[in-house]
């Protein structure tokens, strides 16, 4: 009995954690079908007369076209050279033997003790010198460089993990080290590639601070950054602003969906192995 006990205060507690993380999730949902005279009004989660125009609104109004797509190219960019430069790096540091190795590594890792605001001013002075203020460029770059550390140091332990048996075996047939390591190695890296690109997805996605530095221009402008256009200086328009958060978060979601089974299996993976 009492395990049984235990069992259902574990699963209560597991519930009301799982509700207190998807509230915020159907509160947005909910104001998002609000109008802004009952949004204040109307607690209630579930609304008799939904506004699905916020929705149009947000979308035409907000030029939400152009920031989505801004959004969905930086993603993408930045993200698939974190995945490529990370791995490669990882690769590196995990089956090469060059001077320095260990000492390059935490030099290397030396940056997540930073949190990135603190470097801006540097960041800024950096790149108004190379007249890359207001670029894409501009702005692709320092989230590559970000996002390295963290990506190489879950990517390092998995190929630490690979039996070095297939690469010999590997080898003997032909293969060089870049055959390996796209051949190979990539493959069985798969749920610790998943966990790198949905962590870096999500940073991405939801930049704002470094795209409010270095963007001045609309048409650069991320989906974060176009949210802003519905707060106004007396008003916000509270409805319209939730239908766009909801915009934005329908990407991540689906991502997370598609990817889950192998975010389950790099989870569990480096749970068994570490």
């Amino acid at each position: 009995m009492s395990k049984r006990i235990i069992s259902l205060l574990k699963h209560s507690f597991m519930i009301l954690i799982s509700a207190a993380c998807i509230f915020p999730l159907l509160w947005m949902i909910s104001s998002s079908l609000k109008t802004q005279s009952t949004i204040f009004s109307d607690m209630s989660l579930f609304v008799l007369r939904p506004s699905w125009q916020n929705y149009i609104t947000a979308w035409v109004k907000g030029n939400f076209g152009i920031y989505f797509l801004n959004s969905v190219f930086y993603t993408v960019t930045i993200v698939g050279g974190i995945v490529l430069v990370s791995s490669l790096a990882a690769y590196a540091f995990a089956r090469l033997e060059f001077p320095f190795k260990n000492f390059l590594f935490l030099l290397l890792l030396a940056p997540m003790m930073i949190p990135i605001p603190g470097g801006f001013v540097a960041l800024y002075v950096l790149l108004n010198k190379m007249h890359l203020i207001n670029t894409r460029i501009g702005y692709i770059l320092p989230q590559i460089n970000a996002g390295l550390a963290m990506s190489i140091f879950l990517l390092k332990s998995f190929f630490e993990k690979i039996p070095r048996d297939l690469e010999d075996s590997a080898r003997i047939d032909g293969c060089s080290r870049l055959g390996i390591y796209w051949h190979l190695c990539l493959p069985l890296a798969k749920p610790a590639l998943a966990i790198v690109v949905i962590y870096n997805t999500l940073y991405v996605w939801n930049e704002y601070l470094l795209a409010m530095l270095i963007l001045s221009d609309k048409s650069l402008m991320p989906l974060t950054r176009g949210l802003m256009i519905f707060r106004g200086e007396h008003v916000t328009q509270y409805p319209i602003l939730m239908a766009g958060m909801c915009i934005a978060t329908i990407p991540i979601i689906f991502l997370y969906l598609l990817m889950q089974k192998h975010i389950i299996k790099g989870v569990m993976a480096g749970a068994v192995k570490g």
